[in-house]
């Protein structure tokens, strides 16, 4: 019964109080063992009470009686009956003496369901640890390489060990490229996208102080990232694209993008057309967000991407800006610069995007002023979040010590400044 019981405990503590419950089983499994002989002994007791009778069935006289007359007390058979308890308590003795030795030497019943228990709590914590190993979340399975590492990228070696698979250095003033590491590879930009986005914005003359709704036609239904801007709020075109610039809003994007004359599809096939017009033939774009691994480039078309947005003061004045604040609906909203190096001392910043998504790795194209240079600043898939700043921090310590200005650096797998022999490309032609 016991053991039946304990089916009704769960985990290890049940199982614990439950085998220390039945420590005291021996005491009331013996206890009924002492009784046989108590009950042995009753019988005799009464039976030496009652008055012996005669064999011819009259009764005999009391004992005082005899000694009162002088006769000698008569046999009676209150003799027999004396032997006969006597010899039924040393029956009964010897019983219990053989009952408690065949008890001890035969596996007991108190013992026996003791180890049951003991085995059943067993195999319940174990039960137990089984199921808590299962209900435990499955492994995360590993991220998904980025496109440039896929094909191999970064195992090109650089002597700077850039983490980035693709980066280029360039003087914005005369078009000198100091650095350059796989300039023509083809790879996914995700959020850089957003410049060509802002010059396109700018090139159609829309009144920037006209304010547009966000919709759900804004969520991002690709990756399903998230926005504090719900659809129902409204902001104006200037504060969407400071937001798209700055902090890398995607419905701010979208919403600029669905708000030109044709929509949609005539905003894209605008990106695509500045992107020719720049000359830019590696660069291909699909919507202006950069959530679509689809919009690519090379590093050596994203810097002159770069050097066509610097030449327009409110991307320059929108991208380094460090906060803005937005009052879509009641409540207003802070946003901040996704570059930390806009607020790092000791750099001078004139133009910045970052970028993320899976396939592209962690982007970053800038101009920064070092010893004195505007130098464009070009890092496409980054190993980590930190590793572009990183790397754009390795670029700086080098331009700075580096003599004499001559010196260039060439990754890519050629010699001096032959071009690139790797070359992959993604989306449509």
């Amino acid at each position: 019964m016991q053991v039946s019981n304990f089916q009704h405990f769960s985990g290890v503590g049940a199982a614990v109080a439950l085998i220390l419950a039945l420590s005291s089983a021996p005491s009331m499994a013996q206890s009924p063992s002492s009784r046989p002989a108590e009950a042995s002994r009753a019988p005799a007791a009464q039976s030496s009470a009652q008055p012996a009778s005669r064999s011819d069935g009259k009764a005999a006289a009391p004992q005082g009686a005899n000694r009162a007359s002088g006769a000698k007390p008569a046999l009676s058979a209150s003799a027999p009956s004396k032997n006969a308890a006597a010899k039924k308590d040393k029956n009964a003795k010897r019983a219990k003496q053989n009952k408690s030795r065949a008890f001890e030497e035969s596996p007991k019943p108190a013992q026996a369901g003791r180890t049951a228990a003991i085995a059943a709590a067993t195999a319940g914590a174990a039960a137990v640890g089984t199921a808590a190993v299962a209900a435990q979340p499955p492994a995360q399975p590993p991220a998904r390489p980025s496109v440039g590492e896929s094909i191999g990228l970064k195992r090109v070696a650089d002597p700077l060990s850039l983490h980035s698979s693709v980066a280029l250095v360039m003087d914005a003033r005369n078009g000198d490229v100091l650095v350059r590491k796989n300039p023509s590879a083809v790879l996914p930009i995700a959020s850089i996208t957003k410049l060509m986005t802002a010059m396109v914005v700018l090139d159609a003359g829309l009144p920037l102080s006209e304010r547009l709704q966000i919709t759900r036609d804004d969520i991002d239904r690709l990756r399903g990232t998230s926005s504090r801007l719900h659809p129902g709020a409204w902001l104006t075109r200037s504060e969407m694209l400071q937001l798209s610039l700055m902090a890398s809003e995607n419905r701010a994007a979208n919403a600029l993008g669905r708000h030109y004359p044709g929509g949609m599809p005539a905003f894209v096939a605008a990106m695509n057309a500045k992107a020719r017009s720049l000359g830019l033939r590696d660069t291909r774009f699909v919507e202006p967000t950069g959530l679509s691994s689809a919009n690519v480039s090379s590093g050596g078309d994203l810097a002159q991407l770069v050097r066509a947005a610097s030449s327009y003061p409110l991307i320059r004045q929108y991208s380094v800006a460090r906060s803005l604040t937005v009052q879509p609906a009641r409540e207003p909203l802070g946003f901040y610069n996704t570059n930390r190096l806009i607020s790092t001392a000791g750099w001078s910043i004139g133009l910045q995007k970052t970028g993320f998504i899976s396939e592209a790795g962690n982007c970053l194209v800038m101009i920064a002023h070092i010893e004195g240079r505007p130098l464009i600043v070009v890092l496409l898939d980054a190993a980590g979040k930190l590793a572009r700043f990183g790397d754009a921090q390795r670029i700086r310590s080098w331009v700075e010590k580096a003599v004499p200005p001559a010196q260039r650096i060439h990754a890519d797998g050629g010699q001096g400044d032959a071009p690139a022999p790797l070359r992959v490309s993604f989306g449509a032609d």
